[in-house]
This record gives C-alpha cells, sequence and structure tokens, in this order.
C-alpha cells in the first residue's frame, strides 16, 4: 500500500513539472513590469538605450505566452500603463538625490518615453499577435455577448421619480 501511494505521488510531481506555467492576467501584468522595469534600470545605468525599449518588448511576449487564455483581454489593453508605469518608477529611481526632483521627473519621464515609443507600439503589437493566436477573439466576443442588451446612456422610461397625477 505504501509503495502505490508514493508511485501515484512520484507521478503527480512528474505531470506537474511537465506542464506548462500559465499566469493570470495580473500575474503577466506584474511579468511586463518587473522585465521593463528592471531593463529599463539596466538602461539607465549602463547607458544603453536599447535595452530599455527590448527588455519591455520581451516582458511583453513573454508574458502573452504565459497567461492562460482566459486572461489575454485583460493584458492585451495593459502595455501602455505598465510602459509608463515602468519608465516612471525607473526615472524615479535614477533621480532621488539629484537636485530638483520634480524637474528630473518631468524631463527624465518625457525624454524617455520619446525615446522608447517604438518599443512601446511594438511591445502591444507583439501581445495583441500572439494574443490573436492564443485565443483573443473568443475573449472579445464573449465580452460583445455580455454586453448585448446593456445601454449605457440611454435614457430610461422613468427618468422623473416626481410624477404629477393630472387626471381628476
Amino acid at each position: 500500500m505504501r509503495r502505490q501511494r508514493g508511485a501515484s505521488s512520484r507521478a503527480r510531481s512528474d505531470a506537474a513539472s511537465t506542464a506548462p506555467v500559465t499566469l493570470t492576467g495580473r500575474g503577466g501584468i506584474v511579468v511586463m513590469f518587473a522585465t521593463g522595469l528592471a531593463c529599463a534600470l539596466l538602461s539607465r545605468w549602463l547607458g544603453v538605450g536599447l535595452l530599455a525599449g527590448g527588455g519591455f518588448a520581451a516582458g511583453c511576449a513573454l508574458a502573452a505566452f504565459a497567461t492562460r487564455p482566459a486572461d489575454l483581454l485583460t493584458l492585451a489593453v495593459s502595455p501602455p500603463l505598465v510602459f509608463f508605469a515602468a519608465t516612471f518608477t525607473a526615472v524615479l529611481v535614477d533621480t532621488l538625490g539629484d537636485g530638483s526632483l520634480l524637474r528630473g521627473l518631468t524631463v527624465g519621464v518625457l525624454t524617455s518615453l520619446a525615446a522608447t515609443a517604438p518599443w512601446l507600439f511594438f511591445g502591444t503589437l507583439l501581445v495583441l499577435v500572439i494574443g490573436l493566436f492564443r485565443g483573443l477573439p473568443a475573449n472579445v466576443r464573449e465580452l460583445r455577448g455580455k454586453l448585448v442588451g446593456v445601454r449605457l446612456f440611454e435614457k430610461e422610461e422613468n427618468a422623473d421619480p416626481v410624477q404629477w397625477d393630472e387626471s381628476s
């Protein structure tokens, strides 16, 4: 009896070790942010401008491949915000202690965003293309199905809660 338990637990651990790693949408966003931040910091410290954008694009591709298909829609819309957050954090860390923080942040963020904007577009495109092959259209159809019949700005029939009875 003891051997069977050991064999079955060993088989489960072997199956678990061969299963692909899947992330939630939030996990994919964290992967994009962490690689973008690490590469942006290294880029600023080493003076290699290509590293910030290339690292962000690599993080986008890694996140798009590792995120479970049900969460691809969340991942597909997040690269611009993640890119800005990683760039802002890297500039903040690099600017601390260098005189005027506000001036350093403003100049640093604007120049960094201007220099690496093509990489933002490339990373977003990577997420979209990889997502198309991994099930993003199904997520869009599901969202569209949930939104059918929902009218956000439609005027209600009972818009005026106070009505006077003028029948007398």
